[in-house]
C-alpha cells in the first residue's frame, strides 16, 4: 500500500467523499475539482506509481479502473451528455500523486484538446 495521500484515503486515515467502492477500486470526489463533477478512481491494493510503471500483469486492474468510471457515469446520469476520462503520467503531464489514478470529469461542456 502506498504512503501517498491516496494510500491514506484507502486506509481511512484522512477523510474523502467516497462515491464508488468495490473490492479493488475506490472512487472519491477530487478536493480541487476541475469540472462540476470530478471523481478520482484508484486501485486499492496495487499502488502503481505511474502509468509508465504499469506492466502486462496490470492490464486487468487498469481496465477495471475504466469500467468503474463508466459504471459511475451511467449510475449518475452523466453518460447521456458525456464525460471525460484522463490519466496523467508524471509531473509534466500534471500528475501530482504517484499512485495511478483516473480522473472522471463531467457536468459541463469540456474544452477540446489537440488539433
Amino acid at each position: 500500500m502506498s504512503d501517498t495521500i491516496f494510500g491514506k484515503i484507502i486506509r481511512r486515515e484522512i477523510p474523502a467523499t467516497i462515491v464508488y467502492e468495490d473490492d479493488d477500486i475506490l472512487g472519491f470526489k477530487d478536493i480541487a475539482p476541475q469540472a462540476p463533477v470530478h471523481v478520482l478512481f484508484i486501485p486499492k491494493h496495487d499502488a502503481i506509481p505511474t502509468l509508465d510503471d504499469a506492466r502486462p500483469e496490470h492490464a486487468q486492474l487498469l481496465g477495471r479502473l475504466m469500467l468503474a468510471a463508466a459504471d459511475y457515469a451511467r449510475r449518475e446520469g452523466l453518460a447521456q451528455d458525456g464525460y471525460r476520462v484522463v490519466m496523467n503520467c508524471r509531473e509534466h503531464a500534471g500528475q501530482t500523486v504517484f499512485h495511478v489514478h483516473l480522473h472522471l470529469l463531467a457536468g459541463a461542456p469540456l474544452g477540446h484538446f489537440g488539433a
